[in-house]
């Protein structure tokens, strides 16, 4: 039931200015074109004076290199088309939702999601989207793209708001993805990263390894759970409600008389039951649906056995040189192709059990609507990749952090308040460089030999990192993910900007912020040990 009646809170009319606010940019391609330009003119001038930056670790300075000279204009022309075909998540987002728009629109993710929730409680729910959007990050970036979805058809078929699920789902991927319950690549990369930093320390503290965080990990992966929950169901879902916010899909302009099924020029020789997409679900399954899902289950074992026998034998070429997974691997590498396997290979299954699909020419026209949802962002990726670019080939970033780091360093600050000062700079850092494993090799560089002059151990100061990493990502503009996020949100919000999201996702931010503090101050004023050997101080 809506609760169009009551009145809005104090919290509703903040964050409605913020969204009222965020929406009077400009058009996100017409906004990153501005801040291309900037970024030009700015990094032109700092080369013109000169602006060099040392980091840490290495033995000649770093150069600012300008757009606008010679150079600058030479690597623009050279390199405008690799900078939109590598731009990184357009290689995870197109090939992971052309397997995903399969498995949508035959229905197995409906028909999986219904009975998974048969007997789940609904008060649960936002809390399961937490859990698993924290520990989602051991599909990598997979995981903005699987996890938002999936957690509003969840929503939608318990009888909850969608968006809620939406954007929670990518709340807990974004704000808590540093974390996880389980160990991921991310916990091999920090930790070669920070032990290539320790080589010359007269006393580097333990060892760090993938498990150097994973005490840590797993209280702040429940704690953020939690909160996460919690948030969804007392503040998203309440103020949603309290909008009257929509609970249905709508499609872009190319719809028929204003239903939501795609226009028929897209999809008139599609089999019937994909044409609307995934619409309302019924409580039940019938006996095509349930003899479907058994079928798409076996091939999903069969997916996954196949999977293993592969990757597991000790000569396997999955692995690295040394025969292991981490920190890097073919395996690892491989996420986005394990990821579509295991969505597609069911989905068709289902599709041609249930009766969804009828004929193999079926399957290229669902994958083709999926790409046409995401049409604006594959137009926008073109400036955010040159954008992106630009900022790290300028090494403005680098200067950008380096300098960030000096000034915290020349303050002079010791004890828990330099923890708080460190992981403060970080989060601000992390809304310019979402790189974790960039902005950790800066920052490490220069804050890891510091504190291990204060006694502080390393895997100690990597795991504060991981929050200042995390917390502050689902609300800057200069994390990709966020306008992937925008073209799921416009299915049911068609007039949501930028503004939208980060008024979303702002309820998260601070709770997420504080709670990981909390969680790393009870390991610290504990004395606990942060992973198996690491503690707070060197021995």
């Amino acid at each position: 039931m809506t609760q169009t009646a009551m009145a809005p809170t104090r919290t509703d009319r903040l964050l409605a200015g913020v969204e009222r606010l965020g929406n009077k940019l400009p058009d996100p391609f017409l906004l990153f074109l501005g801040l291309f330009l900037l970024v030009g003119v700015i990094s032109t001038a700092l080369e013109l004076a000169g602006t060099t930056v040392t980091i840490p670790g290495t033995d000649e300075p770093t150069a600012v290199r300008g757009l606008f000279t010679g150079e600058g204009l030479t690597w623009l022309t050279v390199n405008l088309g690799p900078n939109f075909i590598g731009f990184p998540p357009l290689v995870t987002v197109v090939t992971i939702l052309l397997a995903v728009t399969v498995a949508e629109r035959t229905g197995m993710l409906g028909a999986a999601i219904r009975v998974s929730l048969g007997s789940a409680p609904r008060w649960l729910l936002p809390y399961a989207v937490g859990l698993v959007g924290v520990t989602a990050s051991v599909m990598a970036d997979a995981a903005f793209i699987v996890v938002p979805p999936l957690a509003a058809m969840v929503f939608k078929a318990a009888g909850r708001h969608p968006i809620a699920g939406l954007v929670g789902g990518f709340a807990a991927v974004g704000a808590g993805y540093s974390t996880s319950l389980v160990v991921t690549s991310l916990d091999a990369l920090f930790a070669g990263i920070t032990n290539a930093v320790t080589t010359n320390l007269p006393n580097a503290g333990a060892t760090v390894t993938p498990v150097s965080n994973y005490y840590f990990n797993v209280a702040a992966s429940v704690v953020l759970a939690v909160v996460a929950g919690f948030v969804i169901d007392r503040i998203v879902e309440p103020r949603l409600e309290r909008e009257d916010a929509p609970r249905e899909m709508v499609e872009s302009d190319d719809t028929v008389d204003g239903s939501t099924a795609p226009a028929a020029r897209d999809d008139e020789d599609v089999a019937p039951a994909l044409r609307t997409g995934p619409g309302d679900l019924a409580p039940e399954l019938d006996a095509a649906e349930r003899r479907g899902l058994r079928m798409a289950g076996v091939a999903f074992l069969v997916l996954s056995a196949v999977i293993l026998v592969a990757v597991l034998p000790s000569g396997s070429p999955w692995r690295n040189e040394d025969g292991a997974f981490l920190p890097e691997s073919p395996l690892l590498d491989s996420t986005v192709f394990i990821v579509f396997v295991l969505f597609l290979g069911p989905a068709l299954v289902y599709g041609y059990v249930s009766g969804s699909l009828r004929e193999s020419a079926d399957v290229p026209k669902v994958m083709a609507l999926g790409i046409k949802d995401m049409a604006a962002f594959i137009v926008l990726a073109f400036m955010l990749g040159q954008f992106i670019a630009l900022f790290n080939w300028t090494n403005l970033g680098s200067a950008l952090a380096v300098s960030g780091a000096n000034g915290l360093e020349s303050i002079g600050l010791t004890g828990y308040p330099a923890i708080l000062g460190f992981i403060l700079l970080a989060s601000v850092l992390n809304l310019f460089i979402v790189s974790g494993s960039s902005m950790w090799t800066l920052m490490g560089a220069v804050f890891v030999p510091l504190f291990a002059l204060l006694g502080y151990e390393p895997g100690f100061v990597q795991a504060a990192f991981r929050i200042g990493d995390s917390a502050t990502q689902v609300i800057t503009p200069m994390n990709p993910y966020i306008w992937i996020f925008l073209v799921m949100l416009k299915r049911y919000e068609p007039e949501a900007g930028l503004g939208t999201v980060i008024a979303r996702m702002l309820p998260f931010v601070v709770p997420f912020w504080l709670a990981w503090v909390v969680v790393l101050s009870v390991f610290y004023f504990g004395g606990l040990d942060v992973g198996p050997g690491v503690g707070i101080r060197i021995p």
